[in-house]
């Protein structure tokens, strides 16, 4: 019994001591299995990105009036969000996942495309790359954050933690826009519909089986939902437009055929002469801005739930990390889609206990395979998904006992933070506004040596970004 066995123990021993070796799995204090089922989850709860991102981008003429092709934008889309994922995971060796960034997708669909063509914003995007690759290749963007208090950075993680249960609850429609107020319960003032009853059940499955510490809590209740949805679908004759993005129904095939045909197709310098150099230039800064900060922020909030921030509060290996996302900004740029960078989904994975890279080579086989499984990707609807953003929100929302409420210095400009991100819906509006904050504070008390002379310059360059339109009005534009 012995020697029959012995081949597959040794062969499987020889697997798990390389990767072992490789990512320091018992460093961290992880398994291969929570690894995958980590790097699993953050697919899945990735995955509407793949439908989402060609959606908003196909859906805009560019000055020419042309549009992308759908077909086109999904294949880049789901090819580049594997491609960076598996570089972060190899290259940074942590547990996080990276796809086109909604935070970018809309600045290029919607600043940059109507005052230029495609290729030319595009080529925006690869700018906005090379930029980033700089600061963090010349240690200045690892320098900006090591220079953030750390009291900033917990406020950053809790606002992050807010922002994705945020995300969760308005896109599976339990939280909507009110009439009277910002935002109410539901779309219409209450809840209604079979979508929001699959949130939440598939919310109330995902808490039990979690608090049971039961394996794959998080991805089991995501299968659960989904199959519930499609069968609930299926039966009722749902709207789609209840449902959003994606429609819980059987797919129609397994297979889809790739199109690369984006591939390549940038203008670098073309968009200044098109649009004019200061409209060309205020997209490139507010492209730097958001990727710059959306990614820091994410980066530190994902890591500090994963236990990787040490006791200074940095990150380990930041400087490789930051240059991946600087790197996966231009291969966005090039591969014709928006920039890709670091998603707070990435939590979700961390969630289920993923602690290195190797959970991100996993998120990253997956979007790559997913480019020839685009009808099964496209399965599982927002609502089924959503349960693990609210959960891993309510998880980073325990950071917050790192902040010292009595110090009013540091808790102001933490609340700014905290609070700005899920109603400004933006990482880099809650991270702005809150160094703003804390810089007038202290130069409000007196203590200019307590403020770190990069917090000063980043919450000027801040204030620009804040009052861009009025300098654009000043300059007579």
């Amino acid at each position: 019994m012995t020697q029959t066995q012995s081949p597959i123990t040794t062969s499987e021993t020889t697997r798990s001591s390389a990767l072992e070796k490789f990512f320091g799995l018992s460093e961290r204090k992880t398994t291969l299995s929570r690894e995958i089922r980590g790097g699993i989850t953050t697919f899945v709860a990735m995955a509407y990105v793949i439908l989402l991102v060609p959606l908003i981008l196909g859906g805009v003429a560019d000055a020419h009036g042309d549009k992308l092709s759908i077909a086109q934008l999904t294949t880049t889309t789901a090819f580049s969000a594997g491609l960076t994922t598996v570089l972060m995971g190899l290259v940074g060796n942590v547990p996080l996942a990276l796809a086109a960034g909604l935070g970018l997708v809309p600045v290029v669909a919607f600043q940059a495309a109507p005052h230029m063509t495609w290729p030319q914003a595009m080529g925006l995007v690869v700018l906005m790359g090379i930029v980033i690759v700089i600061l963090a290749a010349t240690g200045l963007r690892t320098m900006i954050i090591n220079a953030i208090p750390l009291a900033m950075k917990n406020a950053i993680g809790v606002g992050i933690g807010m922002f994705i249960a945020m995300i969760g609850l308005a896109s599976s429609g339990v939280v909507g826009k009110g009439a009277g107020t910002p935002v109410t319960l539901g779309v219409d003032g209450h809840l209604s519909g079979w979508p929001t009853v699959i949130f939440a059940v598939g919310l109330l499955v995902m808490l039990a089986l979690f608090i049971r510490k039961v394996p794959g809590a998080i991805l089991i209740s995501i299968a659960i939902a989904t199959v519930l949805a499609i069968v609930v679908n299926s039966i009722a004759k749902i709207d789609p437009k209840q449902w959003g993005t994606v429609v819980p129904e059987k797919p129609k095939s397994l297979f889809a055929t790739p199109d690369f045909g984006l591939f390549g197709h940038i203008d670098l310098f073309g968009g200044f002469a098109t649009a004019g150099a200061i409209t060309a230039t205020t997209v490139l800064f507010t492209l730097v801005l958001t990727g710059f900060f959306d990614a820091m922020g994410t980066v530190f909030g994902v890591c500090d739930e994963a236990g990787l921030v040490d006791e200074k509060g940095q990150v380990p290996g930041m400087g490789k990390i930051l240059t991946v996302d600087g790197v996966a900004q231009i291969l966005g740029g090039l591969s014709g889609g928006a920039g890709s960078t670091v998603y707070v989904e990435s939590a979700t994975g961390v969630g289920e206990g993923a602690r290195t890279g190797l959970a991100s080579v996993v998120s990253g086989g997956l979007f790559c395979a997913a480019i020839f499984f685009t009808p099964i990707a496209a399965v599982v609807p927002i609502q089924a998904a959503a349960p693990a953003l609210v959960l891993v929100g309510a998880l980073m929302m325990t950071q917050a006992r790192k902040i010292d409420w009595n110090d009013l210095e540091v808790a102001i400009p933490a609340f700014i933070t905290i609070v700005l991100m899920p109603f400004t819906y933006s990482i880099t509006n809650g991270v702005g506004a809150g160094l703003i904050a804390y810089t007038v504070i202290k130069l409000a008390r007196g203590k200019f040596r307590e403020i770190h002379w990069l917090v000063a310059v980043v919450s000027l360059v801040f204030v620009a970004y804040f009052g861009i339109d009025g300098i654009e009005m000043a300059l007579g534009h």
